[in-house]
């Protein structure tokens, strides 16, 4: 409990300052680093060929959106393709199969890091340097980028765009990528790189050493350790929410996790920059008693979330045996390991320190739960845009049950906007539950490879973790096929793209309106009340439509390990 307490009691006074900065670099405004950072930024300017100070429509800046998104992920194939042949590859890892390749892009791509291979053994320095961690640090940076825009458009009036008539100006794409990449997201990654150093993750560009184990055999004499710049990954994929890992057990390696204090400073980079986003709401729209609403519906579900989670490890019908500790490092123990898998999933960050295949089957039922619902923290701006998703839908419900017109500040929430929230609603089962029938229904085709429930559990939690651009994994899944590559990457791109778009154009059919004055009348959502209708509305709009599913999976395992046990 006192160490829950302290990663939660130090990422939120980090993430109030941290906010509030955010809130300064996303308004352009002048700062007393502008002549250090106005000199890395003017060349990526010129390269891009943008004024930073020409603003766009919701459509151009989704265009741009799309189009970085493309010629980014392109790029990061063919590199993966052709590692082999690439400097920086001392240990001569051979180039990825194509399938694969276009897999591991769009998961990271997409920010999520879902993995379908071993790091250390599957992709060469070169392509984690420039591939993995590169995106792991701009692709966090897109999805803020979007929940800026959004924001701008639901708050920003009426403001009109110069240069493409009849639109609200919701900022250069371009601009808020880069000012976000170059004034937050690298100097904290350098940070927490470095204290990870501290600690023994290692950082290098040397070729692996080859040792004698202890327990050597004729069979295997020696043994190549996997190195590399592993501390700039970790400090990269936990602060972006990205997940993944340099090695193929993630953060339940030693070497990428060594000691009590570096997992305390993971668990804490999880949730650090997701919780300055929420702070950095206020400033940004001149509503500070939002980001209090904001931060006191996510602060209550996550505290649902770890505490069930917490106690379901330590009360499972395994608890009592050798069986609790399946799968997890016994230098961390269950609790800490059950803190990591509910906070690493509130968030969409995937990483792990304990295998979430061996968890207690009602500690798997609350991970997917936070996937499902994908906004508790959630990533770094699309667990923002998923949150207004809800607040939108609150606000419409509500106003249909007290017998008022619908609006959000003044601004009416009709047909159109709604039958938009609606698709997005309606896309996530579709995709999750069709994907998970499908693979079931043919497990000759998709190599589904464990029976009964504990089966339903891997398939599903493979699918929603990929639509929740999640990342974590019930390992025990065979899912280096061609089904899973090409099927994951679909439901990674559909659960990434839609999720991040389709608000910022609500938000911009919202702008064109003209507010009405607040009055009597008006519904007020920054109050405790609203607070508890959306994450009413949350449960309804998202758990209950998956309760046969979660029946079927974790709840049906956990009941037949109970009476197994007595």
């Amino acid at each position: 409990m006192t160490e829950i307490l302290l990663v939660f009691a130090l990422a939120i006074g980090l993430a109030w300052p941290l906010g509030h900065y955010l809130a300064k670099v996303m308004r352009g405004a002048s700062m007393r680093g502008d002549r250090l950072f106005g000199w890395l930024e003017k060349p990526v300017y010129r390269l891009l060929g943008t004024d930073p100070r020409r603003g766009m429509s919701w459509r151009g800046y989704a265009k741009a959106f799309l189009l970085s998104n493309l010629v980014v992920g392109v790029l990061v194939w063919v590199l993966f393709m052709t590692q082999a042949w690439l400097p920086l590859n001392p240990d001569a890892i051979p180039n990825m199969r194509w399938d694969l390749a276009l897999h591991t892009m769009v998961s990271f791509l997409t920010n999520t890091n879902q993995q379908h291979y071993s790091g250390q053994a599957q992709l060469s320095y070169l392509s984690q340097m420039v591939g993995i961690v590169g995106l792991q640090v701009v692709t966090p940076m897109m999805g803020l980028a979007l929940v800026v825009a959004t924001l701008r458009a639901l708050f920003g009036g009426k403001e009109k765009n110069a240069h493409e008539t009849g639109e609200a100006d919701v900022g250069n794409y371009w601009a808020d990528v880069t000012r976000a990449t170059v004034r937050f997201m690298l100097p904290l990654c350098l940070l927490w790189s470095a204290l990870l150093t501290s600690q023994g993750v290692p950082s290098t560009l040397a070729a692996g050493p080859t040792v004698t184990p202890v327990d050597a055999s004729a069979q295997m004499a020696e043994q190549k350790i996997p190195l590399g710049p592993v501390a700039a990954m970790v400090a990269a994929k936990q602060l972006g929410t990205n997940g993944g890992g340099w090695y193929g057990p993630n953060s339940a390696v030693p070497l990428e996790n060594p000691t009590p204090f570096s997992n305390f400073l993971e668990v804490v980079g999880i949730i650090l920059i997701p919780l300055a986003v929420v702070f950095m709401v206020g400033p940004l729209v001149g509503r500070r008693k939002l980001t209090a609403m904001i931060f006191g519906s996510m602060l209550l579900m996550s505290a649902a979330s770890t505490g069930f989670a917490v106690w379901s490890e330590a009360y499972s019908p395994t608890a009592s045996d050798a069986a609790l500790m399946e799968g997890k490092e016994v230098r961390f123990g269950a609790d800490a390991s059950a803190l990591w898998a509910s906070v690493t999933t509130q968030t969409s960050n995937g990483s792990v320190n304990a295998m979430h295949d061996s968890l207690a089957p009602l500690t798997g039922l609350d991970t997917l739960v936070n996937m499902l619902v994908n906004a508790i923290w959630g990533g770094i701006g699309c667990g923002m845009q998923q949150f207004l998703v809800y607040l939108l839908l609150s606000v419409f419900l509500a106003g249909l049950m007290t017998g008022r017109t619908p609006e959000l500040f003044g601004r009416k929430i009709e047909a159109p906007e709604v039958k938009l929230l609606a698709l997005l609603i309606l896309l996530q089962p579709l995709v999750v539950l069709g994907f998970t029938a499908l693979t079931l229904a043919i497990p000759s085709i998709t190599a589904n490879s464990n029976p009964g429930f504990h089966g339903i559990s891997q398939v599903f939690y493979e699918y929603t973790s990929a639509y929740a651009n999640n990342g974590s994994g019930f390992e025990g899944l065979g899912d280096a096929t061609y089904w899973w590559n090409l099927s994951c990457s679909l439901v990674l791109a559909l659960g990434r793209y839609p999720a991040l778009i389709v608000p910022l154009a609500v938000a911009a059919l919202m702008a064109r309106k003209r507010p009405a004055p607040e009055s009597a009348g008006s519904l007020h959502i920054e109050t405790p009340t609203f607070a508890l209708t959306l994450i009413a509305v949350v449960v309804i709009i998202t758990v209950l439509q998956f309760m046969p599913a979660l029946v079927l999976g974790p709840i049906a395992d956990h009941l037949s390990l109970t009476a197994t046990a007595h």
